[in-house]
């Protein structure tokens, strides 16, 4: 495991909910229709207008549910000569929200099936020694007993229940703070987590910055360990990129990565323990121009990542549509990037996080699966970065 004694603690500001009723209140004053509700708490928007006679494609928006950890429901750009495009592959903010309130799991597991969720304190898949009753599993980090929802399996009989990406996806952000601008702005939330319903070990805070300019989206976390035990955290994203000319064998993608975690199936997605070198297989995404998708199936972990200048960057072009993005990986703890392409979708989830799958598995032997080691008091932080291009 990675020790990490981290950044100085940051100041966090007071719990309240104000920053939500002067959204509302400036809603209401301007006649303005009610901001859409996920999880009792009003969805945000920070928008911008493109520069007049732009020639280069600009973010224009960012929508985020309070509600559901800040996650990122849509983001939006426009590309001269087109228009505005989504920029992930998500519902309507109308049908998301019925998607969340209604329809939901009681972990909050379909928040991580559109736009983009965050998930702390780890990402993937955990397996341990399941409950009676089938509700939780047990694992272990350096002797201590981590037990969790075991929320998620395969389809196929020989499935094996696990837990996957975190618990915060049902959370509501306090301290909510929005910045708007002309050129964009930020919005702020802290998650209060404590020791996740005792699913943790230690107690932690997290604050999440979502920002928003004509050249990029930034997404950051800074994790605080506010407890009196140190604690193995991961942190990661699920967003989901959309491709807008619907044509996914023509998407080409590109990973820097030189191997891969060898995986059971693609219905557990278990690992094996073994990292393959993926140079000479239907994994290699490394050319600059990466490769196109065409038929191919992926569910699975890069690793051995290139690093240039601090940036770890995965590109998606859609070439009928002329469109292009790239997600830059900005934390040095940032160690794999999981990458989900289902062939029948329109679109390619990439998840940079910090850690391998199944971090606490045995099939990792003495191999160390990145997790950060959070003592108390110190913090580390996750940041990726969003840029958009014509290819």
């Amino acid at each position: 495991m990675t020790e990490f004694s981290g950044d100085e603690d940051m100041k966090l500001a007071p719990r309240t909910l104000a920053g939500l009723a002067l959204l509302a209140g400036a809603a209401a004053a301007l006649g303005q229709t009610k901001p859409v509700e996920v999880n009792g708490m009003p969805s945000v928007t920070i928008s911008r207008k493109p520069t007049p006679d732009a020639t280069k494609p600009e973010f224009t928006s960012v929508t985020l549910l309070p509600g559901r950890g800040l996650e990122v429901q849509q983001i939006t750009a426009f590309f001269p000569g087109k228009g505005e495009v989504d920029v992930l592959a998500s519902p309507s903010l109308e049908e998301s929200a019925k998607m969340l309130n209604e329809q939901d799991t009681p972990n909050g597991d379909l928040g991580y099936r559109l736009g983009a969720a965050f998930l702390f304190p780890y990402p993937n898949r955990i397996r341990g020694e399941l409950s009676a009753d089938g509700k939780t599993l047990t694992t272990a980090w350096k002797g201590k007993n981590i037990t969790l929802p075991a929320n998620n399996i395969g389809k196929e009989a020989t499935a094996e229940r696990h837990a996957m990406h975190g618990l915060i996806l049902k959370s509501k952000v306090e301290d909510l703070k929005v910045n708007k601008t002309a050129e964009g702005g930020s919005v702020t939330g802290v998650i209060h987590g404590g020791n996740f319903d005792g699913h943790w070990l230690s107690k932690t805070d997290l604050v999440i910055k979502i920002t928003l300019t004509a050249d990029g989206v930034d997404a950051s976390i800074v994790a605080h360990n506010v407890g009196n035990e140190s604690e193995p955290v991961a942190i990661a994203w699920h967003p989901y990129f959309n491709l807008p000319s619907g044509d996914r064998k023509q998407a080409r993608l590109h990973v820097p990565g030189s191997a891969m975690a060898e995986v059971d199936n693609y219905d557990n997605v278990f690992p094996t323990g073994k990292i393959v070198p993926v140079a000479g297989t239907a994994y290699d995404f490394q050319a600059p121009d990466g490769k196109a998708l065409g038929g191919q199936f992926l569910d699975d972990n890069f690793s051995h990542l290139e690093n240039k200048g601090g940036v770890i960057t995965v590109s998606i072009t859609d070439p009928a549509a002329h469109y292009g993005v790239k997600i830059e990986g900005l934390s040095p703890n940032i160690k794999t990037i999981q990458v989900y392409a289902p062939p029948a979708k329109s679109f390619i989830a990439i998840e940079h996080q910090f850690n391998f799958a199944d971090p606490f598995g045995k099939e990792w032997g003495n191999m160390d699966t990145e997790m950060v080691t959070l003592a108390p008091g110190k913090s580390t932080q996750w940041h990726v970065r969003l840029k958009v291009f014509v290819p």
